[in-house]
């Protein structure tokens, strides 16, 4: 499973790699309501095959009518270059794109060959991505040249006069411990996120009956997973087995690691105990403190699809920069 700048990313790729040229457009600025965030891309071969989104679905019409009748190309002639595009200028056009009101979006276009230069870039990145390291594409506004570096800014595009430094993010991972009900509706929600999942149980039988679409599942031990494969920043474990011997395995492991999020299901009562019994498998103040226990926000939930959105709402604002209290 691929984050959706991941996706777009190897596509450009696989096309470039088939001799296609390909359309890209990248949000640069937003006013107002704007269904997708700056940096958000779509991107487009000439055949009308599609993958990614700028908007709810009016801008891509708009764009597919200007790739069918010509213009789209014609405009790019007459700039030579990459070129920007202003949607929502005006209350008719945010009618007619179906807008929020006030609504504006500065788009870049790009019109990407086939040559070597750029099918190595689009190659670097999707393996990049891949590797979960973050890449920047630098594109030269000027000329349309594209390259890429290891730097990477918080921000998702910054911009001057001469060049465009888009940042991109590989896909976040989750691993959840142990087989239940609650893990099926963190999973179910974590999918909808753009996580890639991954559940792990290695009690005999309780993976029996577990099953969701487009989770991959292991009884490994959960420390030798999380060491192997949920170590960097674009990882969260979250411990839900109630059960010591699965979710201080993880924890022991987990909170050592560079992980994002780390915390565990459990009443105001086991977490206490949990703290009490981490400092003996070798943990530090430090380490302990990284720990999210009582997992999720409080909203008095009691339901397994109840508990699941105070976990994903906490993960979602620790992702982003907040405490997640």
């Amino acid at each position: 499973m691929q984050s959706s700048q991941q996706q777009i990313i190897s596509h450009v790729a696989l096309w470039l790699q088939a001799g296609h040229p390909v359309w890209l457009c990248t949000i640069l600025k937003t006013w107002g309501s704007s269904p997708r965030p700056i940096g958000a891309m779509m991107a487009c071969t000439l055949d009308g095959e599609l993958v990614g989104s700028i908007s709810g679905g009016c801008i891509e019409e708009d764009f597919l009518e200007q790739l069918r009748d010509g213009s789209l190309k014609s405009e790019y002639d007459r700039h030579g270059k990459p070129f920007i595009v202003k949607y929502g200028m005006t209350a008719e056009e945010q009618a007619r794109l179906k807008l929020p009101c006030g609504g504006q979006l500065h788009v870049l276009l790009e019109y990407i060959e086939p040559i070597p230069a750029n099918q190595d870039v689009f190659a670097r990145l999707s393996r990049d991505l891949g590797n979960h390291i973050r890449v920047s594409r630098i594109v030269n506004l000027n000329n349309g040249a594209i390259s890429a570096q290891d730097e990477s800014h918080e921000q998702a595009v910054i911009m001057d006069d001469q060049r465009m430094i888009h940042s991109l993010s590989p896909m976040y991972r989750l691993l959840l411990l142990g087989a239940g009900d609650v893990a099926k509706f963190v999973a179910e929600m974590a999918l909808a996120l753009e996580y890639d999942v991954t559940l792990c149980d290695p009690r005999p039988n309780y993976l029996d009956n577990w099953h969701v679409d487009g989770v991959e599942i292991t009884s490994r031990l959960p420390d030798d997973v999380v060491r192997e494969r949920f170590s960097n920043p674009y990882s969260g474990i979250i411990a839900l087995a109630h059960d010591p011997r699965v979710d201080d395995m993880a924890l022991m492991e987990a909170l050592k690691t560079q992980a994002f999020y780390v915390g565990a299901m459990g009443s105001e009562r086991t977490s206490a105990a949990r703290r009490e019994r981490l400092p003996e498998l070798g943990l530090n103040d430090a380490e302990i403190g990284r720990l999210y226990a009582p997992i999720g926000f409080q909203i008095d939930s009691k339901t397994p699809a109840e508990i699941a959105i105070s976990i994903m709402a906490q993960v979602t604002a620790v992702r982003h920069g907040n405490a997640g209290h």
